[in-house]
């Protein structure tokens, strides 16, 4: 079918259609959801299991060891973790990147470990697996209520939630620093003494007095009946009023004449939020998947403004994050960028095209950008920074198939041919090239799609969107430019003299007269190509190596972690203190400042994932996480950061802090990591030790630390068999005393409508006690004497391992460490991993390490990359066989392709800038369009040759003299629609945007030398005669 004379001859048809399809684009764009980044899965779950009291060693050996063992049987496991500390194992269990439906792998990881449950301890708890460990909480706010009560600002926090999941896209919403209701059973030990009961006797009583089980049924030869005895408790009067047995005796006591019983929260508590210095409770909210993130954010602020005005004065909500508004922001600065690019092409093809031939190329634009907007609604391709830089990177590359085929029109029309004619020739002669040159950049981005790797899944949108843009763009190219250059291209003869004047005149006499002194000396030239190309290369090794550069937002992160066994309370003071130095020094006075605008501190837990890269930290009472929001990004944050670590350094000195920016792409903890791997714990961390010595000899390290932590505090207590035996008191009686006494004994639940509350036993002063004061506790024994415990046991203060990290079933010690401004991850690790090589061969047989942190993130990035790349060369020389069916062009376009390195390196160097993940992909853009511009040249070669029957020395000429200008106002297009993105897209899309601009420059200059040049050795073809 060809597509570019029905358009001619159905003109009318042709142009409604091109307007339905840029009026059905607009809308499009008005309803694609908007995203700050496309995303990619969360392949990780966490099996969380508790085993009350035990030591880490214990919890490693008889829980995680047990799980670790059947999960590991799981064939789409990567690798799966264990952090076990006192009283509870965490593993992460993570999943191949080659996988991507996770239900069914998350159901096959639950029977697992309901496998696994067999074997644990009767006294561990049943193992919980959190598949919903990926859940982004975009939307995040805090209540604070002056002169209310915890309890009266929960109610309230329980209500706005109840009404938020009443709106649309909303799937969850979980309540932060929260406490857990209790209802506590306080005794005093003289009373029980007095009465003769034990703890122990008191536990039983109350544990058999609340009934939950079903009494079984009743089968008649008519009906079954159900049998449902009494005796769960209906309130807490209940509760108070069960009746005791007094051992000995057939007296009857009630509870409350021995106990206070009341209904309270936990204490101490296990996690709390503040907001910018007052106690709070925060809303954290999850949009369903395939929710619009911008009609989220406005239906939730609307709601929430709504509800703050029909609560009293005191009352307030407070927005802590919301993801609507840094995707606005986010979409409308490249938005803007995407508009100054296209003024900027426009402009370019004005000038240098003229008024009527201008305006038909720019109008490919906008009919193109359109139709790409409705092609993305199709294919559910969200607006992000991905998929815009995608559309920018893609309009030079438009713009092409557009003057390649307005130039070749306007030659065939000055020639003499028909306006009708000339367009359907020259169609019909750049359709194949055209599809062919689109085609081969596409597969230049395919590695990128067919990655199986989370930052694949990432930057997928580029491959998509460029594709999508300049298959839009060829068919546009078919029908609309001939279609307007039939209808309104006027050819004025000049004369040669003006055409010589001109600036492509004076430009084509200089290039040609280049071309043949180098088509003269072809070794010369060859021979100084290659030089320079080898410095380039060896340029590259200045240029500085980050994976991805942290975000711009108006937002940074600060964790705080003591050792561990610091309580909650202790680490709460060290917060209040960070936040009034934050209060009195970085909020601003005035509208000009800038400063911060509020902070939401999370003390015992890293929070919710309010975005994809931050993995929120499990519950402890030691660490602290603080969420600080700024007037504005960039250098605003650098500063705040900068001052902020220079008082932390004297505040913190009894632990370790951490002030990150957000990231971009997948989420790296630390820059610098290195994992010991081994059997023995001792020998473990004199090993790892010795890494950290070394790491902080190397320039730039900061914040050297690995993740077991210090040894903490442990009372053993030794009970004496014979002395216990001789005493009346069994070892559980003495376990009980302990326990009631300073932590207190869950008995049974409360349950009141669908809440489910524990029921503790403990002494009335527990939680006051301290190390000296076990010994005065008494043990009741079997003749209701109290018996002191000091006569029974022998008390010992020991140290023990505070945290025991596992991987793949083997103890890691991972290190890590952070680095000042300027210094790269690259750095560091070119000075430390021959060092671990020479050192690895000292150690005791059995240890290994492997690098993390950046170097691992980004090897498994380019290598997942690098799978594919040999598939998109096999696509790409298929592409070129079949549009040339020669092995030798084929050669002579890979060729050139290399050679873009050389402005790549000179360009990054002279910017200053540094060489990522986003710059590898530059250059693979820069490939395909160095291909494209290739294909066109070499194209128009044979085209003189075998159509104009010129000799090759003369046909090689002539095509160069004739895509001087097509394959320059391309570089030009490209480059200068490029700029907005370098000066304006931030950290992440400058490397990427200076590689395409200077490797386009050099590869430009190149193509128009070094092809002729390589084609006439190649088909020897000599100018020397």
């Amino acid at each position: 079918m060809d597509i570019t004379k029905i358009a001619l001859e159905r003109r009318q048809f042709t142009l409604l259609l091109l307007a339905i399809l840029f009026f059905a684009g607009i809308q499009a764009y008005q309803n694609i959801p908007r995203a700050q980044d496309p995303g990619f899965i969360i392949r990780a779950a966490q099996v969380i299991t508790y085993f009350p009291g035990a030591s880490p060693e214990r919890v490693e050996e008889l829980v995680s060891e047990k799980l670790v063992e059947k999960i590991r049987q799981m064939p789409e496991l990567d690798y799966v973790s264990s952090e076990n500390k006192t009283g509870v194992s965490i593993i992460i269990v993570n999943i191949r990147e080659t996988f991507t439906n996770m239900r069914p792998i998350w159901d096959s990881l639950r029977r697992k470990v309901e496998e696994a449950k067999r074997n644990l301890p009767e006294d561990a708890s049943t193992p919980i697996v959190n598949d919903e460990f990926g859940d982004v909480f975009g939307s995040v706010y805090g209540i604070t209520g002056d002169g209310y009560s915890y309890a009266e600002i929960k109610e309230i926090a329980d209500s706005v939630r109840d009404q938020l999941l009443l709106l649309d896209d909303v799937a969850k919403v979980d309540i932060l620093g929260a406490q857990e209701e209790r209802i506590y059973v306080e005794y005093t030990p003289s009373r029980l003494n007095e009465i003769g009961i034990s703890p122990k006797q008191l536990a039983n009583a109350l544990s058999s007095r609340n009934i939950i089980n079903p009494g079984g049924e009743i089968y008649t030869r008519y009906e079954t009946i159900s049998l449902e005895p009494s005796g769960n408790f209906e309130s807490i009067n209940d509760l108070r009023s069960t009746l005791i047995a007094i051992p000995g005796s057939t007296e009857l006591i009630s509870l409350k004449d021995i106990a206070h019983v009341y209904r309270g929260y936990v204490d101490p508590s296990k996690n709390m939020m503040r907001l910018s210095g007052e106690r709070a409770i925060g809303l954290a909210i999850a949009m369903r998947h395939g929710g619009n993130v911008v009609d989220l954010g406005r239906l939730v602020e609307g709601k929430m403004k709504a509800l703050g005005a029909s609560y009293p004065i005191g009352i307030d909500f407070h927005k802590v994050t919301m993801e609507s508004d840094v995707v606005n922001k986010t979409v409308s600065d490249f938005i803007g960028n995407l508009v100054q690019a296209v003024v900027i092409v426009t402009l370019v093809m004005l000038v240098f095209l003229g008024l009527r031939t201008g305006i038909i190329v720019a109008m490919l634009i906008p009919v193109t950008i359109a139709s790409a907007f409705f092609m993305m609604s199709i294919f559910d391709i969200g607006l992000d920074q991905i998929s815009l830089a995608a559309l920018m990177i893609s309009l030079g590359l438009l713009v092409d198939n557009a003057i390649v085929m307005a130039e070749s029109i306007m030659v065939k029309i000055s020639n003499g041919e028909d306006r009708k004619i000339a367009a359907l020739n020259a169609a019909n002669e750049l359709k194949i090239p055209l599809l062919t040159s689109s085609l081969t950049t596409s597969a230049a981005f395919l590695p990128i799609y067919l990655a199986e790797s989370a930052i694949g899944e990432y930057t997928a949108p580029l491959f998509k969107v460029v594709t999508i843009t300049l298959l839009c763009s060829l068919i546009i190219a078919l029908t609309l430019i001939p279609l307007l250059c039939m209808l309104f291209v006027k050819i004025k003869q000049e004369s040669t003299d003006k055409k010589n004047k001109s600036f492509f005149g004076v430009l084509t006499r200089l290039y040609m007269s280049f071309l043949n002194a180098v088509l003269r000396q072809r070794v010369l030239s060859i021979v100084v190509v290659l030089l320079v190309f080898v410095i380039a290369i060896k340029a590259l090794a200045w240029v500085p190596k980050i994976f991805f550069p942290p975000k711009t937002d108006p937002i940074f992160t600060v964790e705080l972690e003591f050792p561990l066994g610091t309580p909650l309370t202790y680490t709460e003071e060290r917060v209040k203190t960070i936040e009034n130095y934050l209060a009195n020094n970085m909020i601003p006075t005035s509208k000009e400042e800038d400063g911060i605008k509020n902070w939401a501190s999370f003390i015992g837990n890293g929070g919710v994932r309010f975005v994809l890269t931050h993995s929120p930290k499990p519950s402890s009472s030691n660490y602290a996480f603080l969420l600080v929001n700024t007037t504005k990004g960039g250098d605003t944050v650098d500063d705040i950061i900068a001052r902020l670590d220079d008082y932390l350094f004297d505040e913190v000195s009894d632990g370790q802090y951490t002030i990150k920016k957000l990231e971009n792409g997948t989420a790296i903890k630390h820059p610098v990591g290195v994992r010991l791997t081994g059997d023995n714990a001792e020998q473990l961390f004199i090993i790892a030790d010795e890494i950290k010595q070394k790491i902080a000899t190397l320039h730039g390290t900061i914040n050297i630390q690995d993740d077991w932590g210090l040894s903490q505090k442990k009372v053993r207590i030794d009970i004496d068999p014979q002395r216990a035996q001789r005493a009346g008191v069994t070892h559980s009686d003495v376990a009980t005393a302990l326990q009631t006494a300073f932590s207190g004994i869950t008995l049974t639940e409360f349950r009141e409508n669908d809440t489910i509350i524990p029921v503790v036993m403990r002494s009335q002063h527990a939680g006051e006690r301290n190390y000296d004061a076990a010994g005065t506790i008494g043990v009741l024994n079997n003749q209701g004497v109290s018996v002191p415990i000091s006569q029974l046991v022998d008390p010992k203060l020991v140290f023990q391992t505070a945290k025991i990290f596992t991987r793949n079933g083997a103890k890691t010690v991972a290190i890590s460490a952070d680095l000042l401004p300027g210094v790269t991850a690259t750095e560091i690790n070119a000075e430390l991993v021959p060092w671990l090589k020479e050192r690895m061969n000292a150690w005791p047989p059995g240890y290994h390490w492997e690098l993390g942190g950046e170097a691992e993130s980004s090897g498994k990035a380019n290598e997942s990359i690098a799978d594919k790349l040999p598939l998109a060369a096999f696509v790409i020389c298929l592409l070129l066989m079949a549009q040339f069916n020669c092995i030798r062009r084929t050669v002579i376009i890979l060729m050139t392709i290399p050679l873009a390195l050389i402005g790549v390196s000179f360009g990054l160097l002279g910017a200053n800038s540094y060489f990522g993940f986003m710059t590898m992909l530059g250059v693979i853009s820069l490939a395909g369009i160095v291909i494209n511009n290739a294909i066109v040249l070499l194209d128009k070669i044979n085209q003189e040759h075998d159509e104009s029957h010129h000799d090759w020395q003369q046909s090689v000429l002539n095509a160069c003299q004739s895509r001087l200008r097509p394959i320059l106002l391309t570089t030009f297009t490209t480059v200068l629609g490029l700029i907005p993105l370098w000066l304006g897209g931030g950290p992440m899309w400058e490397p990427m945007a200076i590689t395409i601009i200077f490797g386009l420059l050099v590869s430009t200059v190149l193509t128009l030398m070094v092809i002729p040049l390589l084609f006439s050795l190649i088909f020897n073809v000599r100018y020397d005669r």
